[in-house]
């Protein structure tokens, strides 16, 4: 019975982990975009790097909303080896946002920090 929960727990957990890590990653995309244009597969191993896991099947659906948001834009590159690329701007619109969502994250970030220290000063308090 205890392993039975346990391995609940566990699956709960991952689905946390998975829907943070997607909460975030419109903040990340736009982030790597604004350090220079980039192909698809230049995000998705920056991403990887930062032990953020994408799928292509997630990451395309999501450039293609924030360009249709105006946040993006793109332009096809001819490829040395295949089919021409798309590379990924960032919009003066999408520059804005990303400042707008890096504000939010710090404060969320300081929100989050204050409620766990507190918690861990309470419990430290309590023994």
């Amino acid at each position: 019975m205890v392993l039975k929960m346990y391995y609940i727990c566990k699956m709960n957990l991952e689905k946390t982990k998975a829907q943070m890590r997607k909460g975030v990653l419109e903040l990340c995309i736009l982030s790597i975009i604004s350090e220079s244009d980039v192909y698809a597969s230049d995000i998705i191993n920056k991403l990887k790097e930062s032990k953020l896991i994408v799928v292509e099947g997630t990451l395309y659906p999501l450039l293609t909303r924030l360009k249709n948001e105006g946040f993006l834009s793109y332009r096809w590159e001819e490829s040395k080896s295949g089919p021409p690329r798309k590379y990924y701007q960032i919009t003066e619109i999408g520059k804005k946002v990303l400042e707008e969502l890096n504000m939010n994250w710090q404060e969320l970030v300081e929100a989050v920090n204050n409620i766990i220290i507190k918690e861990e000063s309470e419990v430290e308090t309590n023994q």
